[in-house]
């Protein structure tokens, strides 16, 4: 735990989103560690061009296409056990919590644009709505339906 006043507080919160997202997260967790006090995070890995190959599938997919392990690694043309090394050396986690991860941010996606949560589940590849909403607990603390944006005419703070 270390105390930061509120400029610095300010500052390690102002990042627009969209940029982080676009590309911009390498220059704020530099920032932040220099703010923080803490070293410096070194230069990433190169990314694997097999690793890259899996990662463009996965990103351009639907939910519908075989994410299996034996997919991945024919796509990638390397053995499962060579896929999942280089896919973490590569990325930093290991191949299925990044598909998790992926699986929640399609979710979270379809939810913001206002998809019934059942439709969600179903177009991010999970079993079922209460699958879904495990995940979102257990890797965001948050229930799915906090995504979902303001119904017309909805009391603030409750159902209507």
């Amino acid at each position: 735990v270390r105390l930061i006043d509120d400029a610095a507080r300010r500052a390690l919160i102002a990042a627009e989103l969209i940029a982080l997202i676009q590309g911009g997260g390498d220059g704020w967790m530099r920032d932040a560690a220099a703010r923080l006090g803490l070293a410096a995070p070194g230069p990433r890995p190169p990314v694997h061009p097999r690793v890259r190959r899996v990662l463009r599938h996965l990103q351009n997919g639907s939910s519908e296409a075989d994410a299996s392990l034996d997919a991945l690694a024919a796509i990638a043309g390397l053995s499962a056990g060579r896929l999942m090394h280089a896919f973490t050396a590569s990325v930093g986690i290991p191949l299925r919590p990044y598909l998790a991860w992926l699986r929640l941010q399609r979710a979270a996606g379809e939810i913001v644009r206002g998809a019934p949560l059942s439709s969600a589940a179903a177009a991010a590849g999970f079993s079922d709505a209460a699958h879904m909403s495990r995940t979102f607990r257990r890797m965001l603390g948050m229930a799915p339906s906090m995504l979902q944006p303001a119904r017309p005419g909805a009391r603030a703070g409750g159902r209507s």
